[in-house]
């Protein structure tokens, strides 16, 4: 196998757009398009990748870190000139070139792979991707010979009434001999409307050298969409959605309503999970075998183990065991982890805590900067104060304690193993093993006293 690069341009502003963040950074199911592509490529084994940078440069070269090499377009001055900007890497050197668009987060490595070995096999020096839309209007066509060889690209403007009613059209990713393409750009000219250097002109040039012109058909149409405007962005979010969800249908997970569940391109569900409708899952997530998931919940980054039930509730960068519950309406937030069997009830929030095995806070508790042991109960109302304006301060909730309702405990503090806190109180103090505190006022009662106050 020869060599192999790429070449994604990526430099355009993208005004259609109408944002502030560059084009090829808006995220399709939760991320940015460019990455989409860098990853499809890093499947089909590359030896070089080289991103043609432009308006917005620092940020995609924080986004690919080094993933790839960059290159910096300064005027934009078309594909070709794009290209043109990876020459001092790339002249000379022999193998395949896959040019490719920032903007098109739809392409799958398959698709590419394909591309690839017809090139190769054919010996040609180009191969074009190409496709068979049901509407082709306003598209390049592929122009074929008798032979079905490629003849030419004509642009819809530029096509006769017989070129417009081929339905082939070309898709604007390349596959090239690198020398030949390198080569021929030297010989590309400017002298168009819009003064610019056009990567498709290569083709012509080659053919006219007398070299084999190739095209690849894709299937599948919707992968070479690419996206200029918000319309196009929603149109690539709905088909990357259904791939992903119909990908975990076929691998074993229930999909209560695929059409209104979001999930990631990255996540990992096992088989005989559940989700229900107005889930969202994202980021580096991972869902354990017989987790059930929703409705309405957002999981993002987190890990859910197995038989885990989550219900309209939000995990957040936290690690969730085994056989948990949480939720209805529970937030766990980043740096939590929640152990087996442990029971996370409505309207609790636990932050940059630990929760051990078995422990419950069923009802209106918050748990920050704690750790909380075994077999613990916590109950309504009550929380961990963590924070005196400036600092964060650890509680920590020994195995086997019990924390009665509405109790406050102000941290730094410790309640050591199997002690109990007393309902109403504030605790100041670390409470002993096997202990019962109460930090409350003594009740009075004030007999006939409502009499007095009405009179």
């Amino acid at each position: 196998m020869s060599n192999r690069y790429a070449v994604i341009l990526a430099a355009g502003q993208g005004t259609r757009m109408k944002s502030s963040l560059y084009k090829v950074l808006h995220p399709v199911c939760g991320k940015p398009m460019v990455q989409h592509v860098v990853d499809q490529l890093i499947d089909i084994n590359l030896s070089e990748i080289y991103t043609i940078v432009g308006h917005g440069a620092e940020k995609v070269q924080e986004q690919l870190g080094n993933q790839t090499q960059f290159v910096l377009q300064e005027e934009q001055l078309g594909t070709g000139h794009a290209v043109m900007q990876a020459s001092s890497s790339l002249s000379g050197k022999k193998g395949t070139t896959v040019v490719i668009c920032g903007d098109t987060p739809l392409l799958t490595s398959n698709t590419l792979e394909s591309l690839i070995q017809q090139h190769e096999n054919e010996n040609a020096k180009v191969t074009v991707l190409t496709a068979q839309p049901e509407d082709p209007t306003g598209y390049g066509r592929v122009v074929r010979n008798s032979n079905d060889e490629v003849e030419k690209i004509v642009e819809h403007k530029d096509a006769n009434k017989d070129e417009r009613k081929i339905s082939e059209i070309n898709t604007g990713t390349y596959c090239f001999d690198n020398e030949a393409l390198f080569e021929s750009l030297n010989h590309v000219s400017n002298d168009n409307v819009q003064g610019e250097y056009y990567l498709p002109d290569v083709i012509e040039i080659l053919k006219s050298q007398g070299e084999k012109i190739s095209a690849y058909i894709t299937p599948n149409f919707e992968e070479t969409l690419g996206v200029n405007d918000r319309v196009a962005l929603s149109k690539a979010e709905a088909i990357m959605r259904k791939r992903i969800n119909r990908e975990h249908m076929k691998n074993g997970v229930t999909f209560i309503d695929p059409d209104n569940t979001y999930i990631g391109p990255d996540v990992k569900i096992d088989q005989d999970v559940i989700i229900y409708p107005g889930t969202t899952i994202t980021g580096d997530a991972k869902i354990g075998t017989g987790a059930e998931i929703g409705p309405n919940s957002e999981i993002k980054d987190s890990e859910i183990g197995h038989n885990t039930v989550i219900k309209q509730s939000v995990v957040h960068d936290s690690q969730v065991g085994d056989k948990v519950q949480i939720g209805p309406f529970a937030h766990i937030r980043p740096l939590s982890e929640i152990k087996d069997e442990v029971k996370v009830g409505n309207f609790v929030e636990v932050k940059k805590s630990s929760m051990g095995q078995g422990s419950k806070a069923s009802h209106l508790s918050y748990i920050g900067d704690a750790e909380v042991g075994k077999d613990v109960n916590i109950g309504c109302g009550a929380i961990t104060v963590n924070y005196d304006g400036k600092n964060k301060y650890k509680t920590i909730i020994e195995e086997g304690s019990f924390i009665g309702c509405n109790a406050n405990l102000i941290a730094p503090v410790k309640v050591e193993k199997g002690a109990y806190v007393a309902a109403g109180s504030t605790i100041t103090k670390n409470v002993p093993e096997k202990a019962l505190s109460i930090a409350r006022s003594r009740q009075t009662n004030k007999e006939g006293y409502v009499d007095k106050l009405k009179k």
